[in-house]
């Protein structure tokens, strides 16, 4: 159970979507090619490090980038699902996630790149409120499925629980006392319901 709890802080949940991410791109070795403003700025090789790392987890570009991308957020968008098992929990953490990249990627690519920024733009925000729906939809529709899964689940058990108690629900055949369990004797009237080994004597009304 504590572990359980681990996993539902935001931040726990948080740190393991990023780590996820990033396993894939290196797996994958997915790498979308960025161009930048030329630049003099001798910082500009770091600033640039950081937009691509941050490029690899959200921008595509072709239609490998596109499966990829996706398939890749919408794997990662499953572990809140399967831990929260509410679906405004798992959109919302899905989508803490999904903006925190994304922000950052479009803050730093608009300092450091401001031409390439307004030109690719459009297509850039296109995609990520694209990506940004199928993920809310995603989580709700999965969380709703789990849950109506576990439900019907509990129901079940809940029917099987109650088709064994009325196995072991019998009638005083003498007074017509109710009992769930299966007695010696009656404890109304003191009749003899089983017999030494157990057996049934008395029948159910």
């Amino acid at each position: 159970m504590k572990i359980r709890n681990l996993f539902k802080s935001k931040l726990v949940l948080f740190c393991i979507q990023i780590f996820m991410l990033i396993i894939f791109v290196v797996i994958y070795n997915y790498k979308i090619q960025i161009e930048f403003d030329l630049s003099t700025d001798p910082r500009a090789s770091e600033q640039q490090f950081v937009i691509q790392f941050l490029a690899n987890l959200v921008v595509y570009n072709n239609s490998f980038g596109f499966v990829y991308i996706n398939l890749t957020w919408i794997i990662v968008s499953l572990l809140p699902i399967f831990i929260y098992n509410d679906f405004k929990k798992a959109y919302s953490m899905n989508l803490t996630t999904f903006f925190f990249p994304n922000f950052f990627f479009y803050v730093f690519y608009w300092r450091y790149s401001e031409i390439h920024f307004n030109a690719l733009f459009p297509v850039f925000i296109t995609n990520t409120i694209i990506l940004g729906l199928i993920l809310v939809i995603e989580s709700i529709a999965l969380s709703l499925i789990l849950k109506f899964i576990k439900s019907f689940r509990n129901n079940t058990e809940t029917e099987n629980l109650k088709q064994i108690e009325s196995l072991n629900r019998i009638e005083c055949p003498k007074c017509g006392t109710q009992f769930n369990s299966i007695p010696k004797y009656c404890f109304n009237c003191n009749y003899l319901i089983t017999n030494e080994l157990g057996e049934d004597i008395g029948k159910t009304k």
